[in-house]
């Protein structure tokens, strides 16, 4: 006897879509069984017309605790979430302070207990002091991550000389270091070349030469040294072109973002602050790019970058463009901005669960429990309506940003129902239950 049966649905997974009933028990998919076939269980759940998809891995999201939980916390961060169909999320390690040493990264997990609304895994960075990486690595983080530009000195790997150092002392270790594609050179000069504070200075000190650069280097670097890589953030023309003609020479994925595959450098006029990041939007010409790649395989991972700010921190003046606090939140809308480029015709459901959930969690440590709808894995899923369309309000958002840059969105589907481990912890829209989530580590 099962747990749950939920019956009728369309099962989705990365390599295609079937008909099957879903048998739970102790947290796990228990069973997949022929539609109609008999099953007992305490809870029968009628998904009849749906999709069933397993919930989202989120591999980029910045959850501000410890230090910055004004801007967000590890409770409304995992609330959004929840909301937005993500039941796994990959948490970086800039909070303040940084999640630097044994003793930062076993805190951090401990300020998570009985909070989290979501799993979530926890993430390294990799400081100077390379010595410290082993006593990281006994907590099994999901991964680490290492920075080419625009961070405090202590965290920085500016030369192709100090960024492979770094990965080989990583030789032997079953673990993937994340490397944003920067190019520390470059954002000097420009900032030499010009100091006027505007948009247009804000985009020339992180061109996509900076990003075909530094994808470049951590190709370059990773397959001297036989690291396993994931680059973070790619959004222009020239990196992907640089990715697709090197991405065989090491083990590597990529991935991009949900704002990258929609929004341009000219939304800046009309988002300004809402939409300020780094790396900074591209034309239109890079999107096309980015979206053909997509569509064509060469992206492996979608991820949020969730970074959330206090309104009044957005809403600020500040001296020049590149000083306005950099991130957007992303979480509750990952699933809605995915759907919307179902809707478009650029990438099919499968594609969507490969990039937003086999995918991060194969190369994040967790493909053994979690990214499919699969006997044995984690009940992880998602009840996804086609029937009903849903529209992103900035109304709804729990993140404590308040705002999302996809108001007024609209997509053909709803999500109905959100299960972690075989529990439902959203229904309608809203959370069912006390926090469900774990700290989920790196498998051995």
């Amino acid at each position: 006897m099962f747990d749950t049966v939920i019956r009728g649905g369309t099962l989705v997974n990365a390599d295609g879509v079937s008909r099957g009933d879903i048998g739970i028990a102790a947290g796990k998919v228990a069973a997949v069984v022929a539609p109609g076939e008999a099953a007992e269980a305490g809870t029968i759940i009628d998904a009849s017309g749906c999709f069933l998809l397993p919930g989202l891995v989120d591999a980029h999201a910045h959850l501000r605790e410890p230090g910055l939980t004004h801007k967000e916390d590890f409770s409304s961060g995992t609330h959004a979430a929840a909301l937005g169909g993500v039941t796994t999320l990959l948490d970086m390690p800039t909070d303040e302070p940084w999640t630097a040493t044994s003793e930062q990264l076993a805190d951090k997990m401990a300020m998570a207990s009985n909070r989290i609304h979501a799993d979530v895994g926890l993430q390294a960075v990799v400081s100077r002091d390379l010595s410290l990486i082993p006593r990281l690595l006994d907590h099994a983080p999901v991964s680490f991550e290492l920075f080419t530009a625009d961070v405090p000195d202590g965290f920085l790997f500016a030369t192709l000389d100090s960024v492979a150092e770094a990965l080989k002392a990583f030789a032997g270790a079953d673990t993937l270091v994340g490397i944003s594609p920067g190019d520390q050179s470059i954002l000097a000069g420009s900032s030499a070349r010009d100091g006027s504070g505007t948009i247009a200075a804000f985009l020339d000190s992180r061109p996509p030469l900076a990003e075909a650069n530094g994808i470049a280097r951590a190709l370059v670097a990773a397959a001297s040294v036989e690291a396993r890589i994931h680059v973070r953030q790619i959004n222009s023309e020239l990196g992907v072109q640089t990715w697709s003609r090197l991405r065989g020479m090491a083990d590597a994925s990529v991935e991009t973002t949900p704002q990258n595959l929609f929004f341009t450098a000219q939304d800046y006029e009309t988002q300004g602050p809402n939409l300020k990041a780094s790396p900074p939007l591209r034309s239109s010409h890079d999107v096309d790019a980015l979206r053909a790649a997509l569509g064509a395989g060469l992206i492996d991972i979608v991820a949020t970058d969730h970074a959330p700010h206090a309104p009044a921190e957005k809403a600020a003046t500040y001296a020049a463009f590149a000083d306005i606090p950099g991130g957007m939140p992303g979480l509750q809308t990952l699933l809605a901005t995915m759907l919307r480029l179902v809707d478009e015709g650029i990438i099919a459901l499968p594609d969507l669960v490969r990039m937003c959930s086999r995918n991060p969690a194969e190369r994040f440590g967790l493909g053994r429990r979690k990214g499919r709808i699969e006997t044995g894995y984690d009940a992880d899923l998602l009840i996804l309506d086609p029937r009903r369309s849903s529209t992103v309000a900035d109304a709804e958002q729990v993140s404590r940003a308040g705002y999302t840059p996809f108001d007024g969105w609209t997509v053909k589907a709803r999500l109905t129902s959100v299960f972690l481990r075989g529990r439902e912890i959203v229904r309608d829209g809203r959370l069912v239950g006390p926090a469900q989530g774990k700290i989920v580590t790196r498998e051995s």
